[in-house]
Parts: structure tokens; C-alpha cells; sequence
């Protein structure tokens, strides 16, 4: 069931919402014992016949993944909730929950899926991050520039094999997980200072390689920011996910994806929680029709308002 809520206003927890999946992996990258995954969906009453249960379950995995779309596909509008520390507030009624790939076992994942939410599962696909259980994967050679104002953190060589079989891995383990759909951040080296002579076809090439990777998989896959090439790559993607669009007035370049039939997951930031009800009051309004937006804070806790 998706709740709507005016700009500007918190959204009201469901009632009977809880936190789901214990506490979540510290950033030292230790996960807690795998549990056995929940299944959803009800029991039907009455009789039905082997061929009508056959259908059901073959199309079951399907839902909501739109006309036409073999992944999960969320058209324009489609509400979230995006959530990467802390431990999980599955309260909020909206479509979709964006959370950890590493933080989060396949029963969250599971759990929510039972609620009728999809799960994004983040990860960053152009940056190593030191606290990460695979970071002593990544070869020395690709390990590039500090993301400024992200400690820990160094922009990958995607030009890599190494990088790419990693991050082959980290999809299959979002599979194992049973995410819908997958996050890759940090896809847009190329225009930042990486450390390495990264091409806008390099660029191109290694998103083209996750989207490709990930529909293998029959995984979702979001761009992340990487606005200047949406052009060339809004058939690649199945969603966007923009950070600050209003901030940087640059919120029509992701019009593509719009036109397209695909949702625009957005989000501004603002420093504080006290900060967002005037953030909100101030840049929901400026939100462009058919966009997904929210106002968080940076380090995407719970505390959330929704446009």
C-alpha cells in the first residue's frame, strides 16, 4: 500500500512497523548469521487448478516490475524510502526501501519483500571503501584519488579487470541477498579528479558493463548522477537516482528518464534535521512533476521528508 504525503510533511510510520533484521553490520564489514529468508504472498481460498497455480508462480516473481519489463521497472512517482546506517526503520509505507548490499542479510531483504517493498541494494561501484569485507580484493594498481569528504575512500580504475570481477561478485551476492534491484554509486570518476586519465568512454563502457552485468542477473539497476550521459545511456538503466538536481539546477537533464517511463529517485540534503522543513518548504515546490524526492540528511539515516 503506498501512502501519500504532501510536501513538507514527515510520513507516519504503519502501524505495528518495526525495526527488521536485528542490528546491521558495523562498517568493520562483519555480517551477523545468515537467517532463513521469509516468504510472502497469501493463501487463496477456494479451488484452483494445477495449470492456475503454475501461472501464478511463474509470474509471481514479476510483480510490479511493469509492462513489458523482465526486471523490476518503477515508473515515474514511485514512493521510497532510502536508508544506508542505523538500524532499519521498515515503518514507512512506500514502494520501494533503497539499503546496504553489506549491512543487510537476505532475511531484511526478505522481510520486506513480504511487506509488498521492493529492495535496492547499495553499493559503490567506482570508489573503494577501506571498511568494506572484500577491500582486500581490490589490486593496489587500481586504487586511485581520496573522494573528497568521504573518508576512507578512493576512486577505482574501472578501466580494471580486477574492479570488474569484484564487482561481478558483489552482484551475486546481491542476488544471494534477493534484492530487486541494485544502486552502483559513484559511477562518474571520469569527470572527477580519479587519479587516473579516465575516458567519458571509459565511463560509458564500465556502466554499460554493470547495467549489462546486473540484467544478467535479473537485477534493476539505477544510474547514479552521471547526468551528462544520460542520453547515451537512459536505455542501459532502469531508473535514476540523482543527488542535489535543484541544488546544481541541473534537474532537466534527468527529463530522459521521465520521458522514458522511468522513475527519478532524487534527494536533497540538508545538514541537520531541524534544517528540513524549511529545506522542504523552500525546494518541494521546485520539484519537478514525476520525480521521487526527498529531503535527508547526508549520512541517510532514517530521519526522512518526503516531497
Amino acid at each position: 500500500m503506498t501512502v501519500l504525503v504532501g510536501c513538507g510533511v514527515e510520513p507516519e510510520p504503519a502501524e505495528g512497523g518495526d525495526e527488521l533484521g536485528g542490528d546491521t553490520e558495523s562498517e568493520t564489514g562483519t555480517d551477523s548469521e545468515t537467517s532463513t529468508s521469509t516468504s510472502s504472498g497469501s493463501e487463496s481460498s477456494g479451488e484452483s487448478t494445477e495449470s492456475e497455480t503454475s501461472a501464478e508462480a511463474e509470474t509471481s516473481s514479476e510483480t510490479d516490475t511493469g509492462e513489458g519489463c523482465p526486471v523490476w521497472c518503477p515508473p515515474p512517482g514511485t514512493t521510497w524510502q532510502w536508508q544506508l546506517v542505523g538500524a532499519l526503520d521498515a515503518s514507512f509505507e512506500v514502494e520501494a526501501y533503497d539499503i546496504d548490499l553489506f549491512d543487510n542479510e537476505a532475511q531484511t531483504v526478505a522481510e520486506l519483500q513480504a511487506q509488498g517493498r521492493a529492495v535496492i541494494c547499495y553499493f559503490s561501484a567506482g570508489s573503494f571503501e577501506d571498511w568494506r569485507p572484500d577491500a582486500d580484493a581490490f589490486p593496489p594498481a587500481a586504487l586511485g584519488e581520496p573522494l573528497d569528504g568521504w573518508p576512507g575512500e578512493r576512486w577505482l580504475d574501472v578501466r580494471d579487470e580486477a574492479v570488474r570481477d569484484i564487482m561481478r561478485a558483489r552482484l551475486d551476492l546481491a542476488v544471494e541477498r534477493g534484492c530487486d534491484a541494485v544502486e552502483p554509486d559513484n559511477v562518474d570518476g571520469y569527470i572527477n579528479d580519479s587519479g587516473f586519465p579516465l575516458t567519458a568512454s571509459d565511463q560509458l563502457d564500465y556502466n554499460r558493463f554493470l547495467a549489462e552485468e546486473a540484467h544478467a542477473r535479473d537485477l534493476s539497476v539505477g544510474l547514479k548522477n552521471d547526468l551528462e550521459q544520460i542520453p547515451e545511456l537512459v536505455d542501459d538503466f532502469d531508473w535514476a537516482l540523482d543527488e542535489e538536481c535543484l541544488a546544481w539546477d541541473e534537474c532537466a537533464l534527468l527529463q530522459p528518464f521521465l520521458d522514458a517511463g522511468k522513475a527519478v529517485l532524487h534527494v536533497e540534503y540538508v545538514d541537520e534535521p531541524r534544517q528540513g522543513q524549511a529545506a522542504a518548504d523552500a525546494l518541494c515546490p521546485q520539484v519537478p512533476a514525476g520525480f521521487s524526492s526527498l529531503i535527508k540528511t547526508w549520512d541517510l539515516d532514517p530521519w526522512v521528508i518526503p516531497c
